[in-house]
């Protein structure tokens, strides 16, 4: 960032430095197609966020749009009709996103030619799709055919320019989480910092080229959902996998084939002008990741902009509860401290209409039930 520290940017930073210290090691790598990378996955297999579901019955609206756009985004169905018919027939398959290293945002769900981020070292990696921006975007649930011309227009530049560009240059994560933690984000809820350290990261493209990740504030947010999976999916023991997939909220341990799951209450917050009254969909999303990960809800002390919005429905022990959840060295949420001190992780998340039909109704946080961590 090329902007001068304010004197709060600066009390921040010795925390912002100690909470993205884990993450050494970290690196954007590149992008790829979901089937460069994981080439053993069929292309009739679509990857959402959350633990599985319990039948195609169960798949919620959003989900169920999202993944009739992968099929016609891949070309494998001609209109919506058929692509639902192909999911109701199981000749589509829907799995986990996280059981095969991808984190993906919200409703959206993963094919074959996506384009996906590649973070980590030289001994692991995990990924994330490249978002097309704010809505209608694929991770609202949205049917809006304009939401694939965009994915098309990202994937264009992502497989086309980044990555080669990554290849040289690979963008170190750490420096970034603790410059965007330094200046008020939270590294998921609030982005602002993230994006435009990334902007400063990625100062060799061409102008053109900078410019399109500059204008689209949420662009980093893939990039450190990826991060945090990396993060936790090298760890030895402990949390392996979080997230919603919109029915139910889960974490899966290392060591596991099977998810802990809890039914996903709706996230809490500020709801979008006229939504007020909108039935609101179940916590969903890969993105909670980051949160586990010791960043997001656990870092609301650093971002006082989220603060100030959430207060009304913020825990009033706050400022004390990142220890009581967290894991010391590692800074990601202990199922053992969570039953020991009886507090749970906050989890940002954005709010979707459970219908399908609004995409975006609010943004703020969930906080699972003490019951997923027994």
């Amino acid at each position: 960032m090329t902007t001068t520290p304010t004197l709060a940017n600066a009390e921040r930073a010795p925390d912002a430095a100690a909470l993205a210290r884990p993450y050494a090691g970290a690196l954007w790598q590149g992008v790829r197609r979901r089937d460069a990378v994981l080439p053993d996955l069929p292309p009739s297999v679509l990857l959402h966020a959350g633990p599985p579901f319990a039948s195609v019955d169960a798949v919620p609206a959003p989900v169920r749009h999202a993944a009739v756009q992968a099929m016609l985004f891949e070309g494998l169905a001609a209109d919506a009709a058929a692509a639902i018919a192909l999911l109701g027939a199981g000749k589509v398959t829907l799995m986990p996103a996280q059981d095969h290293g991808v984190a993906t945002p919200l409703a959206q769900v993963v094919s074959g030619s996506m384009p996906l981020a590649v973070v980590g070292d030289g001994a692991s990696v995990a990924y994330a799709p490249l978002i097309e921006g704010p809505p209608p975007a694929l991770r609202f649930g949205t049917r809006d055919a304009g939401a694939r011309a965009r994915l098309e227009t990202v994937s264009a530049y992502g497989l086309d320019i980044l990555d080669g560009w990554l290849r040289v240059h690979a963008v170190a994560m750490m420096p970034l989480i603790a410059e965007a933690l330094a200046h008020g984000d939270d590294c998921h809820g609030r982005t602002v910092a993230a994006n435009a350290a990334l902007v400063t990261a990625l100062a060799g493209l061409p102008a053109e080229a900078l410019a399109a990740v500059g204008a689209n504030a949420g662009f980093v947010l893939p990039i450190l959902m990826a991060t945090a999976c990396w993060h936790l999916g090298r760890q030895p023991r402990g949390i392996a996998a979080a997230g919603g997939n919109g029915v139910d909220f889960g974490m899966r341990l290392h060591g596991d084939t099977a998810w802990r799951t809890v039914p996903a209450s709706p996230p809490v917050g500020i709801r979008l002008p006229a939504h007020d009254s909108t039935v609101a969909l179940g916590a969903i999303g890969d993105s909670a990741v980051i949160d586990f990960g010791g960043l997001g809800g656990q870092a609301l002390m650093l971002s006082p902009a989220l603060r100030a919005d959430w207060e009304r429905w913020l825990p009033a022990d706050l400022s004390s509860r990142r220890a009581c959840v967290t894991d010391a060295i590692s800074g990601i949420v202990d199922a053992g401290r969570v039953r020991e001190t009886a507090c749970v992780p906050i989890v940002n998340l954005a709010i979707l209409d459970d219908a399908g039909d609004a995409g975006l109704i609010g943004r703020g946080f969930y906080q699972p039930p003490i019951g997923l961590f027994g």
